[in-house]
């Protein structure tokens, strides 16, 4: 169902993204958080990169089987170090980087190495959120959507 761009490896836990000094994905301008990110202190954005470049392909699709928009606040320390919003309820679909600029139906409040976890599939969701690994605000059932938009680019 996904296409990469390129060839790729694929991202296990604990892999960190290459040599990315860009924060140019979807239509961000602006990094998150006021102080610089340094992109080798955060293990996911490499996830966000592939997952920006699907939605841009297939974000019509996505937006009507989805229709949400999930802020992910992923953390480090007990701080948030990066705010990532998925789009899947307007136009054809975006991904940026920043705090949604519509109100979000789910925010995600996860420690990146949850993260990596989660997204390469060696920690189950339902679990990790019951056992308070981290915490989702908002209307909860609609994160078993994104778990499959997860779930689908794990398979590539």
């Amino acid at each position: 169902m996904w296409k990469r761009t390129g060839p790729q490896a694929k991202i296990k836990a604990g892999d960190r993204p290459q040599t990315c000094h860009s924060l140019a994905l979807g239509s961000a301008t602006q990094p998150a958080l006021p102080h610089p990110l340094e992109l080798s202190d955060f293990q996911g954005f490499s996830v966000f990169e592939d997952i920006s470049h699907h939605i841009k392909e297939v974000g019509a699709q996505l937006v009507k089987k989805v229709n949400a928009i999930f802020q992910l606040d992923i953390t480090k320390g007990g701080k948030t170090v990066l705010q990532w919003t998925i789009d899947l309820k307007n136009g054809s679909g975006d991904t940026y980087l920043g705090s949604a600029r519509l109100p979000a139906d789910t925010v995600f409040i996860i420690p990146d190495s949850v993260f990596m976890e989660l997204v390469v599939g060696k920690m189950n969701p339902q679990k990790a959120f019951l056992a308070g690994k981290f915490k989702v605000k908002g209307k909860v059932f609609l994160s078993q959507k994104l778990e499959k938009i997860f779930r689908d680019w794990g398979k590539f």
